[in-house]
């Protein structure tokens, strides 16, 4: 009697099924990389090269450019901003949040409110303490709110100017006069630009721009060949070091 063919269970194989993470390799690192709410979507891997990309230079406004932008303003108001910004270096988040008790003109001082609401006092110029109290004096008029700079007309008068009207006031005077480059932040580094040819130190002009890190300030500064040669000289005339004689 012949004996019958042992059955073959079905799905038998003669080795192990192998693991999921060796049937196709690299697929598992490509299903684990998945975006929190994208389940099982592949997320491509980033290269962690950086390309670092140059800084863009800004160039400060010249003389002329200032002067002809300074005098297409009309109102005190306007000019008290403009004011702090080129000759204080303000900025314009810090120029909109001060408020009337941040002046302390008695003393030529200006209470400021910087990035991570950092409190600094600066100095304030002669020129600047004239332009506030000319807008005090003669223009803002006496509103329920502390800001300083407020809506002079309209239905918004006495409240808060916001960043859009100081946007728009610009934005004006530049297609008036034609200087498209005159914007809050040109102010700010002609501010410092003036201050580095003026001979100030770099971390005398760090603590008024309200930077937390000296290397912020270097990208305000960019000497001209002509401003090295002038401090070179300046430097040499002070004979800080007495100078060897060269025997003949």
């Amino acid at each position: 009697m012949t004996a019958s063919p042992s059955p073959i269970a079905p799905f038998a194989t003669s080795s192990p099924t192998p693991p999921p993470c060796q049937v196709a390799r690299g697929f598992h690192q490509a299903f684990l990389r998945r975006k929190p709410l994208g389940l099982g979507r592949p997320r491509v891997a980033m290269s962690r090269l950086r390309v670092k990309a140059p800084k863009r230079n800004i160039v400060p406004l010249s003389v002329e450019e200032v002067a002809r932008f300074w005098s297409s303003f009309r109102t005190a108001r306007d000019l008290a901003i403009v004011g702090l910004m080129l000759l204080q270096g303000l900025r314009s988040a810090e120029v909109l949040s001060l408020n009337e008790d941040d002046v302390l003109l008695s003393e030529a001082q200006l209470r400021v409110r910087g990035k991570g609401n950092k409190l600094r006092f600066l100095p304030l110029a002669p020129e600047t303490v004239q332009l506030l109290d000319h807008y005090r004096r003669l223009e803002r008029p006496h509103p329920g709110t502390a800001a300083l700079f407020v809506s002079l007309k309209g239905p918004a008068r006495g409240a808060r100017m916001t960043l859009a009207g100081l946007r728009s006031l610009f934005r004006y005077h530049r297609q008036r006069t034609g200087i498209q480059l005159a914007n809050p932040h040109r102010f700010r580094h002609t501010f410092a630009s003036d201050m580095v040819r003026g001979g100030i130190s770099l971390p005398a002009l760090m603590q008024l721009m309200g930077h937390a890190d000296i290397q912020t300030t270097l990208r305000y500064v960019q000497i001209a060949p002509q401003d090295v040669y002038l401090q070179y000289a300046r430097a040499v005339a002070q004979h800080l070091r007495p100078v060897p004689r060269i025997s003949s």
